[in-house]
This record gives C-alpha cells, structure tokens and sequence, in this order.
C-alpha cells in the first residue's frame, strides 16, 4: 500500500515492540525529523529493573522530547511518550494518558494490545500504529481495533525482525495496510 494511503489523517503514531526492537527504535529515533506534526507513543516489553532509564537513553539519540508517560499526561504533537515498565498505557478521548495496574495482557505490563485498543476508540481514522520484532502475540489483537476504528496498520517486515513471530501472527491475522523493512520506517514517519 502507498505510503500516501497511510498519511491521510495521522494524529497519533503509535509503535509497539518487543524482543529486537529497542534496536530499531534506537536507529529511527536519530533520523526523526523536528517538529512531527503529531505524538508519537512507543510501547515495548521491558523490566522496570532493567529498563528504568530507558526514555534518557531513547533522549540522547533525537531532538524531540522524549518522557515517560505519567497519569494524566496531556499528548503533545512533536514528543514522544514511553510506556512506563509495569503499567498498562492507556489513551483517552480527550488527548489525556492515563496509567492501569491491572492484570497483565500476553503476560505483559505494558501491553501493546491495552494501548492500541484504547488508541483506536479515541483515534478513530487519525491513528497509525506501527508493530515490530518480538517473541509473543501481543499487538495482533489491538490492531485489530485499530483496523475496526478506520486506523492504519503497519507491520515490520517479518523478514527483517530479529525475531518474527510478532509480526508473522499479526500478518496472518490482520489486514494490514503496509508491510515495511526496519530501514523504511523513519522515512515514513517522517512523511506523515
């Protein structure tokens, strides 16, 4: 599908990952231009213990601001938002984030699936999500909505993930809009 079809209304980009995908993060995030004309939120499996400085490191390697999202974070066009470890990331209608404790989905916490879902009813048609490499089924069933909604979904190209399961379950199960190497993906991005 052409990039283009995707551009049409994009108020919030949303990337979900897991195994293999902080790698890819980390080289789009260079590349990202000043000033993107939405949010952008990303959503990756990760251990508070292991993971507590993650939105500093993803913040040396861009110009846009980069925080982890707190309760009640208002979203803003041009910064990116991290999913904290241990807290399901939800959006709301009125452009708010708000944290979840509640029981993992996929055994995970946060839950790609919990963030798109609740992206999708907000969003509607104004939502792009992005799903890369990783090693469980999260993400399928939150693109779906994202699907249902009148949202766009791009899925990394199984061939070029670290590891393809997440992305394979998500082709097999969802119509997705646009299948993309990991070295496309700023490009796109940026093109919105």
């Amino acid at each position: 599908m052409e990039k283009n079809s995707i551009a049409s209304e994009c108020r919030l980009f949303i990337i979900g990952g897991s195994a293999g995908s902080l790698d890819i993060i980390l080289n789009i995030l260079p590349l990202l231009h000043a000033g993107l004309p939405f949010p952008l939120i990303i959503v990756l499996h990760r251990k508070s213990s292991i993971d507590s400085n993650l939105s500093e490191l993803l913040s040396t390697k861009t110009f846009l601001t980069v925080k982890e999202a707190e309760d009640k974070d208002s979203l803003s066009k041009g910064n990116i938002y991290i999913a904290p470890a241990d807290y399901h990331l939800l959006v709301e209608n009125d452009n708010i984030l708000s944290l979840d404790f509640s029981e993992k989905v996929n055994y995970s916490r946060p839950s790609i699936d919990v963030t798109f879902e609740t992206a999708a009813e907000a969003y509607k048609s104004g939502l792009v999500c992005l799903l890369l490499s990783g090693a469980s089924s999260d993400g399928t069933e939150g693109l779906k909505a994202v699907k249902k909604f009148g949202g766009k979904v791009i899925v990394q190209n199984p061939l070029t993930a670290k590891v393809d399961y997440m992305p394979r379950h998500a082709i097999a199960d969802v119509k997705v809009d646009h299948i993309i190497d990991a070295t496309e993906i700023a490009s796109l991005i940026n093109s919105l």
